[in-house]
């Protein structure tokens, strides 16, 4: 009976792990006009439920929620539909004017070790990484001309897509909020955006999990691509959508010869299953080199696992199966585009977008927090949470949804609830606790407790060049919106809707004991950011709570149906007058 609920399991996390890659990247914003999106016979609503919203560690969050969209309306009236919002993503900003740093990075980080005390299902063991983060990332955009905002339009359509997407250029720079200027944010040209991301070991595996083995990390690259048109309102075809979600992902492991166990593209169905003996694995506490930049063939990473001596690889060429699906709304059929991807961009400014997503970032580091709630019994039918944990005072919440059995983790035998949408609505998991490297004052508490931080340094572009500027940035105002919080006022983001715009919209989230924050250190001469609390040994701390260190709330601008645009709170953000952690590799 075990073994057929097992089998049972893995064949809805199969299903579900497809949708991981399709976000950890960005979140959705509002529809201000009421411009009915086109619909084709083909694109029956019950073709709009597969999106990225199931176990997506892996998707960009677009700025809007589905629920705001016209279409997605329109297929809820006929099917139930989970909505996606986003991720909580507290990043880091690198910033640079100067040419080459917008498509080539090199990187130097310390992935973290899990705490001597292993978990417990009522949460008074440690906190090991996996109920931290299911995943952390390094950010790059990526041209991908059938992608949003303006994608697949042909010429005698409303809005001809006269300007593709250049790789490596700032000519890709659209900013204008007047639909008659040639660089209006409307005909902005296709952009994707790529994660560089590593996941913890020890939980439940790919699929439906996110780890590889019982002890080491792995990798992969993952390009996420938003098929939607914002000025028009249309999807893509609903043979796309059934197979691939709106926000279809290219994802390939990293591996020892650089060669993809699967095609990467967003067809591949095998793209999500670890291959062992070919992966690139690395071990807790490993110090590790990373190295991304373009090439003719494809956008490439290598690896060098500085404690071990190993290297690990992959390009997202059309060799290893990359791909984009063909926008084409009207066509009764799929097409794939064998293709390879390329940064967008030449620098990283606050001017370098992905216009469809609520951060405002181009290169960035960032962590994926808010996926894992305690849960003490599984409801295998249909992976709820049958039983709260003691941490919940044995209540089961409208979150703890896509919840795991400990029986099929690799080593930590706990149960686990990812959250649905895939974000802790009241804010009360593993990620917004006291949980955190150097956030609690005993150090004795610390080590047995708490794993080490994750250490990265500012990236370095052009033969050891620096990033003059620095941001940090948190997403929290979009993801304390009505379609996600539950427990408190919601966030109140529409600036030009809302009676009070920032109104309720609060660093740390409302129900959160605490919020990570990053601070600067030493390691091995270099300065280096680290990820945890104030009582972490620290050279600059910006503050000394999450509070201070990501400033006040922004408004971003986006393309909207009609021709308009919409004005947003997405992001609390603050920008540094330098880069206080320069280095050279």
């Amino acid at each position: 009976m075990v073994l057929k609920r097992l089998v049972a399991l893995l064949a809805v996390g199969t299903l579900m792990a497809s949708l991981v890659v399709a976000q950890t990247a960005q979140a959705h914003r509002k529809f201000g006009s009421e411009v009915t999106p086109h619909l084709s016979a083909t694109q029956h609503p019950e073709g709009l439920a597969h999106f990225c919203n199931t176990n997506g560690v892996n998707c960009t969050e677009p700025f809007q929620t589905w629920g705001e969209f016209p279409w997605f309306k329109h297929a809820e009236k006929h099917s139930p539909i989970t909505e996606y919002i986003g991720h909580d993503e507290p990043a880091v900003l690198f910033y640079s004017d100067k040419a080459g740093s917008g498509n080539e990075n090199k990187y130097v980080f310390k992935l973290p070790k899990d705490p001597p005390k292993r978990p417990r299902t009522d949460g008074s063991g440690g906190t090991d990484s996996f109920q931290l983060h299911p995943a952390f990332w390094f950010g790059m955009a990526m041209c991908d001309n059938q992608g949003g905002p303006n994608p697949g339009v042909k010429p005698g359509d409303p809005t001809p897509q006269t300007v593709k997407c250049k790789p490596d250029s700032n000519s890709n720079i659209f900013l204008s909020q007047n639909p008659n200027s040639p660089k209006y944010i409307g005909l902005h040209p296709g952009v994707a955006f790529m994660e560089m991301q590593f996941y913890p070991p020890g939980w439940v595996p790919w699929p439906p999990g996110i780890g590889c083995t019982a002890r080491q990390w792995c990798a992969a690259l993952n390009i996420d691509t938003f098929q939607f048109n914002d000025n028009l309102g249309t999807v893509n075809n609903t043979d796309c959508i059934n197979q691939a979600g709106v926000e279809p992902v290219n994802f390939a492991f990293i591996t020892k010869n650089g060669k993809s166990t699967a095609d990467a593209n967003p067809l591949s169905p095998n793209r999500f299953t670890p291959v062992k003996g070919k992966d690139y694995l690395m071990g807790s506490g490993d110090r590790v080199k990373l190295h991304m930049f373009d090439t003719t063939k494809g956008f490439t990473v290598k690896l060098h696992d500085l404690s071990r001596g190993t290297t690990g690889s992959m390009k997202a060429s059309v060799k290893n199966g990359f791909g984009k699906l063909k926008y084409d709304p009207n066509a009764s059929s799929c097409q794939l585009l064998p293709s390879a991807y390329h940064p967008a961009y030449s620098t990283s400014t606050p001017h370098t977008i992905v216009p469809d997503a609520a951060h405002s970032y181009n290169v960035a580091y960032s962590d994926e927090i808010g996926h894992f709630e305690y849960c003490k019994r599984v409801k295998l039918s249909d992976l709820t949470c049958a039983k709260g944990s003691d941490t919940d005072n044995n209540l089961v919440d409208q979150d703890d949804d896509y919840c795991l059995p400990g029986f099929i983790s690799l080593l930590v035998k706990i149960n686990g609830c990812f959250g649905s949408p895939l974000v802790d609505g009241d804010f009360d998991g593993a990620s917004y606790g006291h949980n955190w490297p150097g956030s609690v004052s005993s150090r004795a508490a610390d080590r047995k407790l708490h794993t080490t931080p994750i250490k990265f340094s500012s990236p370095t572009f052009r033969g050891g060049k620096n990033y003059g500027r620095v941001a940090f940035e948190a997403d929290l105002p979009r993801i304390e919106g009505s379609d996600i919080v539950f427990n408190a006022p919601p966030c109140q983001r529409h600036v030009d809707t809302d009676p009070n715009p920032g109104a309720h919209c609060v660093n740390p989230p409302p129900g959160a004991a605490f919020y990570p924050f990053y601070t600067t250190t030493k390691m091995h001469g270099h300065c280096i950011f680290q990820e945890g609390g104030k009582y972490l040994k620290a050279t600059h701390k910006f503050g000394g709570s999450s509070k201070t260190e990501f400033g006040k709330m922004f408004v971003s601008t986006y393309p909207d149906t009609g021709f308009t645009t919409i004005n947003l709170l997405e992001n609390f953000r603050r920008i540094l007058p330098n880069n206080p952690c320069k280095n050279r590799f």
